[in-house]
């Protein structure tokens, strides 16, 4: 997906579906996220959603201005299973042109400045090019560099 052109959000009836139900129930960890990025995050033009549904999967947040997912990962996402699931999932929303953070609930926990950190350094870094130009170094054949 070129970079210039706003992402597509397009999502299955069953992602739609889910969404509001994982809005009402927040983890622990991704209420408490939730708070600090909406109380002492914020930047200009940003704007965080919950729980949003993007083609197959519901994503923990999303700013979709910068292309921006921060998924919060429980212990279930530790089996062998849920990282090849994950793994998937994250390549998958690359090729729609996202940028993936995960964050565990114990990061969440005891680590919360460094996780917010880390996202107010995304947010504020310029977006890459995923397909740059010959011109600038880059190759035609569209790789993404994320």
């Amino acid at each position: 997906m070129p970079w210039n052109l706003p992402p597509k959000k397009d999502a299955t009836a069953k992602a739609r579906g889910n969404a509001p139900k994982l809005r009402r129930a927040l983890t622990d960890a991704e209420r408490r996220l939730w708070w600090h990025m909406r109380e002492k995050l914020p930047l200009s033009g940003t704007h965080f959603r919950r729980q949003v549904p993007l083609g197959p999967y519901v994503v923990d947040f999303c700013c979709l201005k910068h292309r921006l997912i921060i998924e919060v990962d429980g212990h279930q996402h530790g089996s062998d299973e849920a990282i090849a699931y994950d793994a998937r999932r994250d390549a998958h929303l690359v090729r729609e042109g996202f940028r993936v953070l995960r964050f565990s609930n114990a990061e969440i926990s005891r680590e919360l400045a460094s996780v917010l950190d880390t996202i107010h350094a995304a947010l504020a870094a310029t977006t890459p090019t995923p397909y740059p130009s010959p011109q600038g170094g880059g190759d035609s054949a569209g790789e993404a560099a994320i």
